[in-house]
């Protein structure tokens, strides 16, 4: 099964004042993004051009070349550069200006002072749509089976697969250990945060909710090992 993770979102952050610059570096990676900050348009463009960001944070008044003239230039450009997302930040609210920008191909436009909840959720919005993914934006899945961790939707077959909240923890815990077999213990410490002092009939009968739903249909993924616990595999004469 392929590694499910995936490297950090790269935001480019523009600004010529270095406190929102800090500001949004911090908040940024705190939810769990790269960031990169730059002072002025010059440097860039130069920035662009080495490494293309998943997106780009730009103010439009920046001290040397302004952030609609950045944007102009990189849509002029051929190759990935002309394809990065881009977030306007800027004091300027007038409509000629929020048109200008989207004239430019701008993504969104953030006026000053802006909320940092706001902003990220932006940022998160735009990457989806560019077909990017924010972090803790993955799928998982084994065979058949899939998980998605940003909306909680399970699917097996093609087919939408309702869990209550404890179901979907239990398989969202065998499906990140996929062909690992766990022992009970492991399992109960995990998905209910503490041992039930060797009562595992808890888990048995979610592990039969599960199976009920998951397993109707072919081949099962869910197998109990003898003596230890649970994994979810293909049968032997399937996981090749």
């Amino acid at each position: 099964m392929p590694d499910p993770a995936r490297s950090q979102p790269h935001v480019m952050v523009v600004d010529d004042e270095e406190h929102i610059t800090e500001l949004l570096a911090m908040a940024l990676g705190y939810n769990g993004f790269d960031v990169e900050r730059i002072a002025t348009g010059r440097a860039a463009l130069e920035a662009v051009a080495r490494r293309p960001p998943d997106l780009l944070i730009l103010d439009v008044m920046l001290t040397d070349i302004d952030g609609f003239e950045v944007a102009r230039r990189l849509r002029q450009r051929e190759g990935a550069a002309t394809a990065v997302p881009i977030i306007f930040l800027t004091a300027r609210d007038t409509t000629a200006d929020k048109v200008e920008g989207l004239r430019l191909g701008s993504d969104d436009y953030v006026t000053k002072p802006f909320s940092i909840e706001e902003l990220i959720e932006r940022v998160k919005a735009v990457l989806r749509r560019a077909g990017a993914h924010g972090p803790g934006e993955r799928k998982l899945s084994y065979a058949d089976l899939e998980l998605d961790e940003d909306t909680r939707d399970v699917w097996r077959a093609g087919r939408l697969v309702e869990l209550t909240p404890t179901e979907y923890r239990l398989l969202h815990y065998l499906l990140t250990n996929a062909r690992r077999v766990l022992t009970r213990d492991q399992i109960l410490e995990h998905v209910w945060d503490y041992t039930f002092a060797g009562n595992a009939s808890v888990l048995e009968t979610y592990i039969s909710y599960l199976r009920h739903k998951i397993d109707d249909a072919d081949p099962p993924l869910i197998h109990t090992v003898r003596g230890v616990g649970y994994s979810l595999r293909l049968p032997p004469d399937r996981d090749r």
